[in-house]
């Protein structure tokens, strides 16, 4: 039994979560804090089997039907675009939804089937869809049906094993003395609802803020993975929640979220646009890198005025993307992050928006494999771009107006 003293302090910890940037122009010369000691591949035939710890957590067969409080049954019809889109180019990711979809009870039928389809044409894959699940729109609490989609990507930072004078900055691994409080335990109406501290006696306090733990030495002093050029990077690579580190001897490691220390995240372009130093219009990633480039002096302070921290761990070696919330690669173009508390986590959408910064329209069928800690809401979306720059300047740029559909086997139960 917990006492009561304990469950205030725990009350009162900052829910938190993860948020999700953008290759810099050039290097800036910052003084490090250093501790004081030293080809798209062709689809597949057969669903993809990923490492059994990376999807854990999506390998229970569902008991009972989940409320998705949002979703309404809708028609094939009101998916205006669909036969039109090449859904060829999203079988592979279902396919990969379907690896840890197939042993949950509503989804079996329809992963089966798709097992059993041998490179299908668009035709093929549209009888399969049509087939084997019927389509809810979703909407926003207020009842509206459209809502704002973003975008992100994977960066490209540089990197070593080994700390330097050219590669300073550290990317921390998950500590182990940060402890995370599943509050449904303890208040089920709390249902995903975190909290994140440090056990002091029998106190759980609030963890090390950005600020306490880049200090010289850090707190984090030997749960360093790799090594960064760029101090602008790291942090952007913490909003993005993973990225692609290419180290000194040519190697690629991916680096996935892992957690985050607790902290509520404080967004920096707003700051900045609230000290007159950008205009809302400025404060994208670029700008407020090109800003960062510009202020040397004044960046540190700016860093720590967030004090989220998100802590990454190494994936394997030869993913074809980065990891999502699904335990799955992410597909370039196919995949979104969503709400998982209004949509499915591995369910196909149908994203009816436009292209970044554009009226054109983009209309697509995509896969629910990612979260975010900024996609909130029934009709609220991220679309992942894929790696690089030029996928950073689409995601950078993309802030439309859009409507998703979610595709749910015919066994699923929506009470």
């Amino acid at each position: 039994m917990r006492n009561t003293a304990t469950l205030v302090l725990i009350a009162c910890l900052t829910l938190a979560c993860s948020q999700r940037a953008v290759k810099p122009i050039s290097k800036p010369v910052i003084k490090p804090i250093v501790p004081t000691q030293g080809a798209r591949k062709e689809a597949p035939i057969q669903i993809p089997e990923i490492p059994a710890n990376l999807a854990e957590e999506f390998t229970t067969a569902e008991t009972k039907p989940i409320e998705y409080p949002l979703l309404k049954p809708a028609k094939w019809q009101d998916l205006d675009g669909f036969l039109q889109d090449d859904l060829t180019l999203s079988w592979d990711a279902w396919l990969r939804s379907c690896s840890t979809l197939k042993n949950k009870k509503p989804w079996q039928t329809a992963c089966k089937a798709a097992s059993s389809l041998n490179k299908p044409g668009s035709a093929i894959i549209a009888d399969y869809f049509t087939q084997y699940f019927d389509v809810y729109s979703t909407a926003n609490p207020d009842g509206t049906y459209t809502g704002m989609i973003t975008g992100y990507y994977e960066p490209l930072l540089m990197g070593s094993r080994t700390q330097s004078a050219r590669f300073p900055y550290p990317l921390y691994k998950q500590p182990s003395d940060l402890i995370s409080v599943e509050l449904s335990d303890i208040y089920p109406e709390l249902k995903y609802k975190r909290i994140r501290g440090k056990l002091v006696g029998n106190k759980l306090l609030p963890y090390a803020t950005r600020a306490e733990i880049e200090t010289t030495p850090s707190p984090l002093e030997g749960n360093e993975i790799v090594w960064i050029d760029d101090i602008i990077d790291v942090f952007f690579l913490q909003v993005q929640g993973s990225g692609l580190v290419k180290l000194e001897n040519g190697e690629d490691v991916h680096v996935g979220y892992a957690d985050q220390n607790g902290h509520a995240y404080n967004s920096i372009g707003r700051l900045l646009v609230e000290r007159g130093e950008l205009r809302t219009s400025e404060a994208s990633m670029q700008g407020i890198k090109n800003w960062a480039r510009n202020n040397l002096g004044k960046l540190r302070e700016l860093l720590n005025s967030n004090p989220s921290y998100v802590f990454f761990k190494e994936l394997p070696a030869g993913l074809i993307g980065p990891l999502g919330a699904l335990g799955v690669p992410l597909t370039a173009e196919r995949s979104m992050a969503v709400d998982p508390k209004f949509i499915p986590l591995g369910a196909p959408l149908f994203l009816s928006t436009t292209q970044p910064n554009s009226t054109v329209p983009l209309k697509r069928l995509m896969m629910a494999q990612d979260t975010g800690g900024a996609i909130k809401g029934g009709v609220r979306a991220d679309f992942y771009w894929g790696s690089g720059d030029a996928a950073g300047k689409q995601a950078g740029a993309m802030k439309q107006i859009g409507k998703i559909w979610v595709l749910l086997p015919k066994e699923y139960l929506i009470p």
